[in-house]
């Protein structure tokens, strides 16, 4: 490779298409308008990082409405200021998993939804010369502690960090696992779907593609980077 060229690690792979990734029966694309148009404001350029972090917050909070209406509920008596009556609660204890370092954005609006949940964060970055995920951070997550995990991560590009992280999280034994994204690419739809049939992914948007570089086009650049400010 020639001195300061970047890596081109997906030049040459077949990328299936959105179509094709549309037929994946657990994938659930947003299709609410304030959705997109939120999304539209979270992709462009001159959006501010104060701003995007907003906006990243917002669309976590819609999404993981539509990604939590299966949830699963158990009774709670409780009075009213006229009559006793019979409630609901969450029936099984849940844990947020965010994929470290663009995931962390995504915790709080979902805790807002899910304040009794466990948070176990899982550092993972990815080799920009061979996409592959490079673990650097577990140490919370525990056997037993949680029946149903939430892997949250904002980018859904070549699947490698999804397929990881819920590597992780079924060997702890979590008997149901959700994965909350806002843009995804088809190929890591197909990457994650294959590795894991049994996850129902949610996402903001499926986009056309992942670029030779393994960014997703149009997408909205490196998320992490514009959370934190760290980029260029």
């Amino acid at each position: 490779m020639v001195e300061g060229a970047r890596p081109r690690p997906m030049a040459g792979r077949e990328q299936p298409t959105r179509a094709e990734a549309l037929r994946q029966p657990r994938l659930h694309v947003a299709t609410h308008p304030l959705i997109a148009v939120q999304l539209t404001l979270l992709r462009a350029t001159e959006t501010a990082p104060s701003r995007f972090r907003e906006l990243l917050g917002e669309l976590t909070t819609l999404v993981g409405y539509e990604a939590l209406a299966g949830l699963a509920l158990a009774e709670r008596p409780i009075v009213t200021p006229l009559e006793p009556m019979i409630g609901v609660k969450v029936a099984q204890p849940i844990a947020i998993v965010p994929i470290m370092r663009a995931g962390l954005a995504m915790v709080e609006p979902l805790l807002r939804l899910l304040p009794e949940a466990r948070v176990w964060h899982l550092g993972l970055y990815r080799d920009e010369e061979t996409l592959r995920p490079v673990p650097y951070y577990n140490r919370a997550m525990r056997s037993g502690q949680a029946a149903h995990c939430i892997v949250v991560d904002p980018m859904l590009a070549t699947g490698g960090s999804a397929v990881s992280a819920v590597d992780l999280v079924k060997e702890v034994g979590a008997e149901r696992i959700t994965y909350i994204g806002i843009v995804a690419a088809p190929y890591g739809v197909a990457q994650l779907t294959e590795a894991h049939p049994d996850v129902e992914i949610y996402v903001a948007a499926l986009d056309r593609e992942l670029n030779e570089q393994g960014y997703i086009c149009p997408g909205l650049g490196d998320a992490g980077d514009r959370v934190f400010h760290t980029g260029e």
